[in-house]
């Protein structure tokens, strides 16, 4: 069992919103001994869906009711995966424009790193858009592909 400050530790998170999630409902068989939170495994593995939920994009409404379809066993199964399946869809699109973002950083660095050794960006513009350094190319290549959204166009 752990305490409310030790769960707040574990997840880097304030006792408020732990306190904030056991009152909207979030840790339905969380016990308490003399008026004290007592978090076993299984609220730390529900924080840790909800932790993962919400760094997925949802609101807590959402993960609320996620966790009543949780009380409703086999017969939510399939509304539960495909919540996943669409947020896994979310984070997997989100990754790629992170990736293109960072390859865009990664090339500025590189840029202005050349061009203040250089003291002027004469040589990369005659290097743009095809004849850089092939580590450099793929950066540059990857910070302007064009990505399809979620719904295909």
């Amino acid at each position: 069992m752990y305490t409310i400050g030790k769960v707040a530790g574990m997840f880097h998170l304030p006792i408020s919103t732990l306190r904030y999630y056991d009152k909207e409902g979030l840790f339905p068989t969380l016990e308490r001994q003399s008026g004290i939170r007592q978090f076993s495994e299984k609220e730390i593995e529900i924080l840790r869906v909800i932790e993962c939920l919400k760094t997925s994009g949802l609101e807590i409404k959402e993960i609320k009711q996620f966790m009543e379809w949780t009380t409703e066993g086999s017969a939510s199964y399939g509304k539960r995966k495909q919540l996943f399946e669409t947020r896994k869809r979310v984070v997997e699109e989100e990754m790629r424009r992170l990736g293109k973002t960072l390859s865009m950083l990664k090339f500025k660095c590189w840029y202005y790193e050349t061009a203040i050794a250089d003291g002027n960006e004469d040589r990369i513009k005659n290097m743009l858009p095809d004849r850089l350094p092939p580590e450099i190319q793929k950066l540059y290549d990857s910070s302007r592909e064009k990505f399809e959204s979620p719904d295909g166009t």
